[in-house]
């Protein structure tokens, strides 16, 4: 019943539509392209582990060098995972719909996330996927990090080992922190199960709405925030903005011992991230993608103010359990995560 209620086949198609095939390149570019990668992400499991003191087991999570449609395909699957126990409680409320109001609300859901991550296919340089079992798995989007590293004029070299050195470090906070999964993707299925289907569909319109006619105010998510929802968010947006800040951190501190250009690509990149265009912009807000660069902004600096203080030893403190991670709060003040947790 749970897969029934989204079309995944739908949001797999229209989303590897909407993402296109990305920049032309010739078939011995790619496969060099793809090789590189790999060797660069095995290359880095050391370079963090040695930066960061953390210890994860090599290869415990394959690297798949993927397209724009793989990356569509293998969200769909994490989507899948997510949402497959929330929906099934959602279908035991509702009781069982009509074959014909199933198959349509289905094909809507489907087409909307399809929409969704066709958009964000085209975005994305790599992920770590935790959820995906026994043991997550590291996707690097190949012809997105072509694309970007000749959009700003990057050395690829560089520019390939500077991206698997950020996604690596996601692969070792989750594999070194053997609670994180779990953790996280609870908090994940709370904040779904919280959600009202009617109240989500009718403040979204509202809120695109508003993105169209270029108004400010909260992202979509934010918007829709009950208190228990809010306060869900605020715990993932701590835990969101240590790895992402954590994961900079390291690539910045990694990076001029192995990358000669690194500090050109972190300004050119930074611009980058700024967005392009005025659709651009206003997707990125809607969606809360402006909250996704303050996490990786606030986020390194929370790192850098603890480590500064204390060190990078003391610091690992904050992986030994749940209740060491920082509150929304505390990211912002790092001094109060310094006093409550050592």
């Amino acid at each position: 019943m749970s897969r029934g209620m989204v079309d995944w086949e739908l949001a797999v198609s229209i989303g590897s539509r909407i993402a296109g095939e990305g920049p032309s390149i010739t078939r011995e570019d790619a496969v060099a392209a793809v090789a590189e990668l790999r060797a660069d992400a095995d290359l880095s499991t050391g370079l963090v582990r040695d930066f960061t003191g953390l210890v994860a087991d090599e290869r415990t999570a394959p690297v798949l060098v993927v397209d724009r449609p793989g990356w569509v395909q293998a969200n769909a699957d994490g989507f899948a995972t997510i949402l497959g126990p929330v929906l099934e409680k959602l279908a035991a409320k509702k009781g069982t719909p009509s074959a014909m109001a199933l198959a349509v609300g289905s094909r809507v859901t489907g087409a909307e996330v399809g929409a969704l991550l066709g958009f964000l296919a085209g975005k994305v340089l790599g992920q770590f996927d935790p959820f995906f079992d026994p043991s997550g798995r590291l996707l690097l989007v190949a012809p997105n990090i072509v694309h970007v590293e000749r959009e700003l004029g990057a050395d690829p070299h560089d520019f390939r080992l500077w991206v698997c050195l950020h996604e690596e470090t996601h692969r070792v906070q989750f594999t070194a922190v053997p609670w994180m999964r779990d953790h996280l993707f609870g908090e994940m299925q709370a904040l779904a199960a919280s959600l009202e289907p009617t109240h989500l569909l009718d403040d979204g319109f509202k809120r695109i709405a508003e993105a169209l006619k270029g108004g400010g105010g909260p992202s979509l998510i934010e918007a829709l925030g009950t208190p228990e929802q809010r306060a869900i968010i605020d715990r993932v947006t701590g835990v969101m903005s240590l790895l992402e800040g954590h994961a900079d951190v390291v690539m910045d501190g990694v990076g001029p011992r192995v990358i000669p250009s690194v500090a050109q690509i972190r300004r050119s990149f930074d611009q980058r991230r700024k967005g392009v265009g005025t659709l651009d912009r206003i997707l990125r807000r809607l969606l809360g993608l402006d909250a996704k660069m303050a996490q990786y902004r606030d986020g390194a600096a929370f790192v850098r103010h603890v480590v500064g203080k204390v060190g990078m030893a003391e610091f690992n403190a904050v992986w030994d359990r749940p209740e060491n991670l920082p509150s929304k709060a505390e990211i912002t003040d790092p001094s109060a995560w310094v006093t409550r947790v050592l």
